[in-house]
């Protein structure tokens, strides 16, 4: 190694960044994703026993994906080549295949090749790691922020385990809050900084699930911040919330506000009031609360709410749930507006949400009549032979109806379903009139 770039690599641990530096080494250092590597799941035991093969990992920003590379990196014994597709050509990808066939020929040693950023690479580039990845000559670790599913061809996915990371919870980063401030080893524990419960719940929630965020704030707060009178850097909720460019509102995700907030949002849409709903969007998206929970509640509030009287309302809730998942934010903020102001405008029924309850209560309450014969199952009878059933089938009959029981005949003529005079609901009022005056 030339005398210089032995410096480097001897200074590159103090200067990295304090997310580069707090990466942990063994598995036992890991925060969260406990789904994949708890210790008794399949890629612990992997890694532990070096035994790995082909694998993806995917999730948001900031969860991991790198790290658990990294650690796999400490602990196998195979030669570990990393590539960043954002850079890396097929020049590159010549030379890591030509020194793993050189390694696996002369050292029965197997190469393990991690790609960050997989899906950056083009359909191309990915056809020429496939027969490297099937006759093992590299043992391929993916990374990506985008389902594997839609971006990384499906020769490679169907020859590699696809391992799902999650974002960190508020916990997992409160602890990795609490390491990068008070760890003197790898985080920056040597300047004397405390960090207060306000400010470090604060953080860990604004993060949003990406502890390099967190991380980042922690490092600019203590590199920022004069010293106190007692002599330590105290990270406050003011100074943290300038660091991570935050405001601290009164929103507790957990607490009374975070349902009075979401409850406004809900009465908003059903009052038909998309001034309101857009407004209380606005606080829950800064407030950091959780875009998937929020897109869950559209899609509740469009069946609820809205019905039958559009049902386009539940294809666009349900779409944009969709959506907010694979754009994430700050461009979920859109697709989520778009959802709550079209549900808020939206005709309104709770026509169907009322006819389930009914329901739902007459056979809580035993009323679970037998149904007609001729709507059962045809089968066979004790002395095998199949019994006629008389059921009329719809499509034979004029305007494909015919009039014949379906409730069960204690509950003749019983109503559960009621269609209002709002919106599609018209039609649904006046179709069901005809055919009933069919009869």
């Amino acid at each position: 190694m030339e005398l210089l770039e032995y410096f480097s690599e001897q200074n590159k641990g103090k200067d990295s960044p304090l997310a580069a530096r707090l990466r942990p080494t063994t598995l036992d250092e890991v925060v969260g994703q406990q789904h994949i590597i708890g210790k008794d799941k399949l890629l612990y035991r992997a890694i532990k026993a070096d035994k790995l093969s082909s694998m993806i990992f995917y999730g948001p920003p900031g969860t991991g994906k790198t790290t658990i590379a990294k650690v796999i990196a400490n602990t196998t014994g195979a030669e570990f080549t990393q590539l960043n597709a954002t850079v890396a050509g097929k020049k590159d990808m010549e030379e890591v295949t030509a020194k793993a066939k050189e390694i696996r020929a002369m050292y029965d040693k197997k190469t393990i090749l991690f790609i960050d950023e997989i899906h950056r690479f083009n359909k191309g580039q990915q056809d020429y790691l496939l027969p490297f990845v099937e006759d093992g000559t590299v043992i391929l670790i993916g990374a990506t922020t985008e389902n594997p599913y839609f971006e990384v061809n499906r020769a490679l996915l169907s020859r590699s385990l696809i391992y799902e990371l999650k974002a960190l919870s508020v916990e997992d980063i409160r602890e990795l809050i609490r390491r990068a401030v008070y760890d003197e080893v790898k985080g920056m524990g040597s300047y004397g900084a405390d960090i207060d419960d306000e400010a470090a719940g604060f953080l860990a929630d604004m993060a949003n699930g990406d502890a390099r965020a967190a991380l980042n704030a922690v490092e600019l707060g203590i590199l920022t911040t004069d010293r106190s009178d007692d002599g330590k850097i105290h990270l406050t909720l003011e100074v943290v919330q300038e660091c991570i460019q935050k405001r601290a509102i009164k929103y507790d995700k957990t607490g009374d506000n975070h349902y009075d907030t979401i409850s406004a949002f809900i009465k908003s849409m059903r009052g038909s009031d998309p001034d309101a709903a857009v407004y209380y969007l606005a606080r829950m998206l800064e407030a950091g609360e959780d875009i998937k929970f929020i897109a869950r509640r559209i899609m509740i509030c469009a069946s609820e709410d809205v019905g039958m009287a559009d049902p386009q309302a539940l294809q666009v809730a349900v779409a944009a749930s969709l959506a907010v998942e694979r754009v994430g934010m700050p461009e979920a903020r859109i697709l989520l507006s778009q959802a709550a102001v079209y549900v808020a405008t939206a005709p309104k029924s709770n026509a169907s949400y009322l006819a389930i309850n009914e329901a739902m209560q007459m056979v809580e309450n035993g009323q679970a009549y037998p149904i007609p014969r001729h709507l059962q199952n045809m089968h066979a009878d004790s002395a095998g032979q199949e019994r006629e059933q008389g059921y009329l089938y719809a499509h034979d009959y004029p305007g494909h109806y015919v009039n014949q029981q379906y409730l069960p005949y204690e509950l003749n003529g019983k109503e559960f379903y009621k269609p209002t005079g709002n919106g599609y609901e018209v039609k649904i009022k006046e179709h069901m009139k005809k055919l009933k005056g069919s009869k």
